[in-house]
């Protein structure tokens, strides 16, 4: 049964000093929820500040982006880490977007972990409890954005912490419901008809077609597009029309 509102969440605040990522102001109109770097995979304080405040201005939610303490891999390499160190890397850096968004009257409405922990925690329960625990820990009320039917998902229901099933515009999906690896061919969908068409899928049908062919159940409570590719504020565009064509209106996901 086709949803009648769905969240659209993009990854921003990823520039660092002098080096531009993304082109968040395009962006900012078309989505309901940012997830803002807090500083380890990208972001430096600075962007941290201003990214909050183009948010705000926008109306659009607030979200922590914790990603691994890899600047050169810009976060997405598997570094293998203990549910300890993710739990205090979580925590520090929502602790660290907290405070920018307090120091602007406004506060976070959820949390989405970046690149390879996302991924690596998406198939690890100790990885993905740790994770949750920590947001808890931080913010009871706030939001675990997780990648639909994995782990983090599990932990986060287990744990009592609110979560918003996340699918993906631009990313290629497994039979196992994960996402294609970037080093592999067809992990990225660059082509926008492409993209909406399996956006209007899963938004609609609850499903999505595997690279294998494989059709693969998924909730669809938010919706990533991704900042930093090419192309992204017409994705962003593109998207938000087609669901608002379909009768979905975009909105936030709400706090339970």
């Amino acid at each position: 049964m086709t949803r009648k509102t769905l969240d659209l969440n993009c990854d921003m605040g990823e520039s660092l000093g002098a080096w531009k990522m993304g082109n968040d102001e395009g962006v900012l109109p078309y989505v309901s929820s940012a997830n803002i770097a807090c500083g380890f995979h990208a972001g430096d304080p600075a962007t941290l500040r201003k990214t909050v405040a183009a948010a705000l201005a926008h109306g659009v939610a607030l979200g922590a982006h914790p990603g691994l303490d890899d600047l050169t891999g810009f976060g997405r390499r598997n570094i293998p880490i203990t549910p300890q160190q993710a739990y205090d890397i979580v925590v520090y850096q929502v602790g660290a977007a907290a405070g920018v968004a307090a120091s602007q009257g406004a506060r976070l409405h959820h949390v989405k972990a970046h690149g390879a922990l996302y991924n690596m925690a998406a198939a690890q329960p100790a990885l993905a409890e740790a994770i949750c625990r920590a947001v808890r820990d931080v913010d009871s009320s706030l939001i675990l954005y997780g990648l639909a039917g994995s782990e983090l998902i599990r932990a986060a229901e287990a744990i009592g912490l609110a979560a918003a099933s996340e699918v993906f515009a631009d990313r290629s999906y497994q039979a196992s419901g994960a996402l294609t690896p970037r080093t592999q061919p067809g992990a990225m969908i660059t082509d926008l008809q492409a993209s909406i068409a399996q956006v209007l899928r899963m938004v609609q049908e609850g499903k999505v077609r595997a690279l294998d062919g494989t059709d693969v159940a998924v909730r669809a409570d938010t919706l990533c597009i991704h900042g930093d590719q090419p192309g992204a504020v017409e994705f962003a565009r593109g998207i938000h029309q087609a669901l608002t064509e379909a009768g979905i209106e975009v909105r936030t996901v709400a706090r339970s």
